[in-house]
């Protein structure tokens, strides 16, 4: 009998079934052979188990294939829960008023406690504006390998050395100036009666004599300082506020570089590079602020003292320049006090002399309006002419003379944070 064979016995065989086809064929050849020489059938129960294993796993193959899969069950979607009852129907009204009074009481003791520091947060506040003015001579120093404290003691030194000299020439003459006010106030009083007009009103109401009991009597101290107790306490005020404002300077620039890093990291991390370049914009745009500040006061001092001194007031004019700088540091008005301030000073030695004063105040402002403050701060500062007004306004009447001289960089950085930030958010939105 004819078994057929593999004609490519060297290939691999992948099959099962094909192997098992193999294992029956040859054992089907060994009963041939077994019957064909005599010997006893020994591998008939092996054939026809193999030959039931093949033919049954096809059987059972067939089966499966041919039974048809039972659509499971699909579970039903459950449905969504829609409470039609608002949350506040939830807490009784008592509970409701309970919680928004604990609220508001809250909201109004943390505006009492600001209200409380309000002057020592404008101290703050104040003291970190001079040192990111002041910051630029010490990174200046600090690029010559000058240590940051060495720098910092340096331009400490000198700031104080200019106030001191301001106040050592501006104290002697007030001191002066009262104290002739008080020797010749009797005499100036007396010479006004020489004006028949006001004779006769002394004569009928006694005027200048109240006047004279009102200046000489304490009445005035009363009113203007409420008491020698008044005054000690504003003087001690005004003191403490000058050391106050001093240590959180030097404090605030020694500590600058460290200061603006813990504010970088309040950002998040992936916001971190974007907070940075934000920071960095306002704080350049402060300080270049406060220098800008600081230079043109120190061109307005200056040319008022060289005016001074040529015009006939050479014994006032370190008094008189020092007065100028501090009025300058104020927005809008500040160089218009300073021109009542030294025109009265100038009307007081001679009138002529009051009108060229004024005259050359004028002149000068129109300089300062126009050439020096545009081309010193268009570069840092970056404020529209009618906000710049209007935010020293609202400053001033919110915070006086320290808010008025910082609402326009506040101003500057809140714009920035509009270019900035809410802008480009429009834009996409």
């Amino acid at each position: 009998m004819a078994v057929p064979t593999d004609p490519r016995p060297d290939e691999p065989l992948d099959d099962p079934h094909f192997s098992d086809d193999i294992v029956v064929a040859e054992t089907i050849t060994q009963v041939d052979q077994e019957e064909t020489t005599g010997a006893p059938p020994r591998n008939r129960k092996r054939v026809r188990k193999l030959v039931r294993r093949v033919f049954g796993d096809a059987r059972r193959g067939a089966q499966t294939l041919l039974t048809p899969v039972p659509n499971e069950p699909i579970a039903p979607v459950p449905p969504t829960a829609v409470s039609t009852d608002s949350r506040l129907l939830r807490h009784s009204p008592f509970s409701i008023g309970f919680f928004g009074a604990i609220g508001v009481l809250v909201a109004w003791a943390l505006a009492m406690a600001v209200m409380e520091v309000q002057g020592i947060l404008i101290l703050v506040v104040m003291a970190l504006f001079l040192a990111l003015g002041l910051s630029p001579a010490v990174d200046f120093l600090a690029r010559r390998r000058v240590p940051r404290g060495l720098a910092v003691f340096l331009v400490t030194v000198a700031a104080l050395g200019v106030i001191a000299s301001g106040f050592t020439a501006l104290v002697p003459i007030l001191t002066e100036q009262a104290q002739s006010l008080v020797k010749n106030l009797p005499g100036l009083l007396n010479n006004l009666r020489q004006n028949k007009q006001i004779a006769d009103l002394d004569r009928e109401f006694g005027i200048i004599e109240q006047v004279r009991q009102f200046l000489t009597s304490g009445t005035l101290l009363q009113n203007l300082f409420g008491g020698i107790w008044g005054a000690g306490r504003i003087l001690a005020n005004v003191v403490f506020s000058l050391i106050m404002t001093l240590v959180l300077t030097i404090y605030f620039l020694a500590s600058l570089p460290s200061i603006k890093e813990i504010i970088y990291h309040l950002a998040p991390a992936s916001r971190r590079p974007r907070a940075r370049y934000l920071a960095d914009e306002i704080f350049g745009g402060v300080s270049g602020y406060i220098t800008g500040m600081f230079l043109i006061v120190t061109v307005a001092s200056v040319s008022s003292f060289i005016y001074m001194n040529i015009a006939g007031l050479g014994q006032y004019s370190l008094a008189l320049a020092f007065v100028v700088a501090l009025f300058c540091f104020i927005p809008i008005i500040g160089s218009s006090l300073a021109m009542v301030v030294v025109a009265i000073v100038a009307f007081a030695t001679n009138p002529t002399l009051g009108i060229v004063t004024i005259i050359y105040f004028l002149i000068y402002q129109q300089f300062d309006a126009y050439v020096l403050y545009p081309n010193i701060l268009k570069r840092t500062v970056k404020v529209p002419g009618a906000l710049v007004i209007l935010s020293a306004i609202i400053g001033g009447t919110l915070l006086g003379i320290i808010g008025a001289v910082i609402a326009i960089p506040t101003t500057a950085a809140l714009l920035l944070l509009y270019r900035e930030v809410v802008q480009p958010h429009l834009d996409t939105s």
